[in-house]
């Protein structure tokens, strides 16, 4: 037996791995990664196409966040967020910096589930409410708070739910397949949101939580004008708009945070993932100047044994300074042109791409039966024959390394791949989407 099949079955034997079924588990084991590539212990080289949950935004080996770490630990590991921490501080200044102007200060938790959690505490707290809104197709994180904020199925285990999260549906002009202009959907799509908030009682709701692209499910985007119009509904009863940034956000979208493209100022932004880049583990919740006033007098009820981990902070600050120095916003803007494009043409090419949808580096291939009619390629929430795990196994089979949703396969590769290379790993994904048209 190999080493890299020794690791993999050591694994399987002793490590629970999430959102699977444990039998048919054969994890592939990585000696080493560079760039953007993985490497087996036999060698044979994968390219990271959803930078792995679309957090390793700079890739593997990056110089500069490895320094920034090591010096830190070179000072010390680890002290309590009671004490000061220069990386500490400096990040969070960063952070405010790359904000809104009505944003004032950060709480650092440990990754993006735990930021979602305490945005819906902090939230309840300032307001002194209780409902919080999100959406059905919503992933927020899977600890019980940020479950029940979630509205796929990953929040079923977690019925019956805890009272006061209420789901609106968000619009999704692909499926809904309405005849309306684009203006117009997105008035209809508002006016059952504000229906649907005064159905609800506005005084009793704290918060509306929102990922400002719809992430894993999907990669929707909003259509012009909603996430401008939810601020106003938001102004109009008095409820805390809350923008989930964990995955959209950190340049992403070829903006720094990706409610940017939409020219909206958040009450709350919750982030992780790309903060850090998965050097090591970071989230944290972003408030407005209201809100970190009122907890001058009022005590803030949030704590983490590591919230704003020295090594992580560390780590943050370099991410940001590279995505700064390194223009990575205006480098994920140009190749995400060339992604666009190459999905485009695989939507004309393929009977089985229903739609494409892509926002910089951001982006989902979604497949169905039948183009004209949009009838699903699998059924919501249903797989039975397990045909996107096995499109999944082709991809994997070519080095095409990524991970499907629903009917959706997600493209989301590190923010460093170069325009040679996504036409080198695009070729893969097209070969396997000419095998797709044959099974359907």
């Amino acid at each position: 037996m190999g080493k890299g099949q020794e690791i993999s079955e050591k694994q399987k034997k002793y490590v629970l791995q999430s959102w699977s079924a444990q039998k048919t588990l054969a994890p592939i084991a990585i000696e080493h990664a560079d760039n953007i590539y993985l490497y087996d212990y036999d060698g044979k080289r994968y390219a990271d196409m959803s930078s792995m949950h679309v957090n390793s935004n700079l890739g593997y080996g990056n110089k500069e966040i490895n320094e920034a770490i090591t010096k830190k630990l070179q000072r010390y590991a680890f002290i309590s967020e009671a004490y000061g921490d220069e990386d500490r501080a400096n990040l969070a200044e960063k952070i405010i910096s790359l904000m809104p102007d009505n944003m004032a200060k950060v709480f650092f938790t440990n990754a993006g589930a735990d930021a979602n959690e305490n945005a819906i505490k902090i939230a309840r707290m300032y307001s002194g409410k209780l409902k919080i809104f999100s959406r059905y197709r919503s992933y927020h994180g899977s600890t019980f708070g940020a479950g029940n904020l979630t509205g796929e199925p990953r929040r079923y285990a977690l019925e019956p739910g805890v009272p006061g999260f209420v789901k609106f549906r968000d619009p999704y002009r692909y499926r809904d397949n309405l005849p309306f202009t684009e203006e117009e959907y997105t008035e209809y799509c508002l006016k059952l949101l504000e229906e649907q908030i005064n159905f609800e009682n506005p005084d009793n709701i704290a918060a509306i939580i929102m990922e400002s692209i719809t992430g894993t499910n999907g990669i929707i985007i909003p259509p012009e004008g909603y996430l401008a119009g939810v601020r106003r509904l938001c102004d109009k009863y008095h409820i805390l708009m809350v923008c989930d940034e964990v995955m959209a956000g950190w340049c992403r979208t070829g903006k720094m945070f990706a409610f940017q493209n939409f020219d909206v100022k958040p009450d709350i932004v919750t982030f992780a993932k790309g903060v850090t880049c998965g050097y090591v583990q970071l989230g944290g919740v972003v408030v407005s100047k209201e809100i970190a006033a009122y907890f001058d007098d009022h005590v803030l009820s949030c704590g983490l044994t590591y919230n704003g981990h020295p090594l992580a902070c560390a780590a943050g600050c370099a991410c940001v300074d590279y995505y700064l120095d390194h223009d990575i916003p205006g480098h994920v803007q140009e190749v995400g042109r060339v992604l666009g494009e190459i999905e485009e043409d695989m939507k004309q090419k393929h009977a089985c791409v229903g739609d494409v949808r892509y926002i910089g580096l951001f982006s989902a291939v979604e497949l169905v039966k039948d183009k004209a009619t949009r009838e699903p390629l699998v059924p919501w929430g249903r797989d039975p024959e397990k045909i996107m795990p096995k499109i999944n196994g082709m991809l994997k089979a070519k080095g095409f390394m990524t991970f499907t949703h629903e009917n959706n396969i997600l493209v989301a590769p590190p923010l460093i791949i170069t325009a040679d290379q996504l036409h080198e790993e695009m070729a893969k994904l097209d070969e396997v989407l000419g095998e797709v048209d044959k099974m359907i």
